[in-house]
């Protein structure tokens, strides 16, 4: 068996690539990063350590690697013959690597099983995104004969890596990778460690405004008292509270929209603390901070749950703070941050808040979001 997956960073090699080692693939690295490359096709092996509460190691070996920017051909001839194709590369990049995949696909033998594209994004739907960049390249009209689509929710905190990890990667123990059922139409591929589900979206979206809302939340709040790491942050009982208030937010809203039990989304959100305090993940708050313009756009981890909060009549306040402190979130270095706070600077309130959130002025949430923008503006 084999699996060709693109982006050999650290989520790429010590969550996908090793889950997929660990089912028997031979695993194909795509990448174009001319460094990354070169280490993975000069070694035999790297290590994937785990840190929590069940450490351990895994050496991942029997792995390949192409440059697709070098050797796209190579790409095209891997993904003819592989079983499975799968990303981790950030959704804004599906775009780029849509032509190696459909020029792949279009290889493939007539009457060969179809291969299994699935981006393990931080994103909703994000294989649907592929899918459609895939089908704008594709020269042909055998596409749905060649190859099926199955979106993922993808869960695993990996930090910044130690200077001299070489291609090893350190990883947090806990894991979750859910594959929706249907596209494979009672021939799911056999990957330990991959739940699969008939209806991936409450699993997207408990993922997305727990851990990924929580996440952002304990950063934002975190940098503003001065601390350099999320344990260090949740650790300051100030800041956690903060971020158990936003918990409750996004929970009251799972629970309503999709029907979690209350008490198993409330250890849900309790396991996600948890990993949060993790001494193990020196993860800094720039790090997990980082591109705000993107964390308070309206579909994702911010604007998405208080908007739905607030068309549901349920309270946004701590979500609000989150956005709060992510309009004073400016450390150096990030291009976002940056086109933020010039926004701030340069728009009244209410354009800021629609550039910033794309939402309408008619939005329930609307007025809200315009106080804590207008109230960053007065500060700058």
């Amino acid at each position: 068996m084999k699996a060709v997956h693109f982006g050999a960073g650290n989520i790429g090699r010590g969550f996908v690539g090793l889950l997929l080692h660990e089912a028997g693939y031979e695993v194909v690295f795509s990448d174009v990063a001319d460094a990354l490359i070169t280490s993975l096709q000069q070694a035999d092996s790297y290590t994937v350590r785990t840190v929590g509460a069940t450490p351990g190691e895994v050496v991942v070996d029997g792995f390949s690697a192409i440059n697709s920017t070098q050797d796209p051909q190579a790409v095209t001839e891997a993904i003819a013959s592989a079983d499975v194709v799968t990303t981790a590369v950030g959704a804004n990049i599906l775009k780029f690597v849509a032509p190696n995949i459909a020029a792949g696909i279009a290889a493939r033998p007539e009457g060969a099983p179809r291969v299994a594209v699935m981006a393990c994004e931080n994103a909703i739907n994000a294989t649907d995104l592929l899918e459609q960049e895939i089908r704008a390249n594709y020269q042909g009209d055998d596409l749905d004969s060649k190859a099926l689509f199955a979106n993922t929710a993808v869960d695993r905190i990996v930090p910044v890596q130690a200077p001299d990890a070489g291609i090893d990667v350190t990883v947090e123990d806990f894991y979750e990778w859910a594959v929706e059922r249907p596209p494979f139409d009672g021939q799911e591929p056999e990957i330990p460690g991959v739940t699969w589900v008939d209806d991936l979206g409450p699993y997207i979206e408990r993922k997305l405004f727990t851990v990924n809302t929580g996440h952002a939340t304990a950063a934002w709040h975190g940098w503003a008292a001065g601390h350099a790491t999320i344990a260090d942050s949740v650790a300051d009982e100030a800041v956690q509270e903060k971020v158990r208030a936003v918990l409750k937010e996004t929970s009251a809203l799972l629970v309503a929209k999709h029907g979690f039990a209350p008490e198993t989304q409330q250890a849900y959100a309790e396991k996600c603390l948890g990993r949060f305090a993790n001494p193990y993940l020196p993860d800094p708050v720039e790090r997990v901070g980082r591109s705000p313009l993107r964390k308070l756009s309206r579909h994702d981890r911010i604007i998405s749950p208080a908007a739905e909060l607030a068309e549901r009549g349920l309270p946004t306040d701590a979500l609000m703070g989150a956005l709060a402190a992510a309009l004073a979130f400016t450390p150096e270095g990030d291009p976002e941050v940056e086109s933020l706070q010039e926004i701030l600077r340069s728009q009244d309130a209410e354009e800021a808040t629609r550039a910033i959130t794309g939402l309408e002025s008619d939005h329930p949430l609307f007025a809200a979001v315009k106080e804590r923008v207008a109230a960053r503006q007065a500060d700058l």
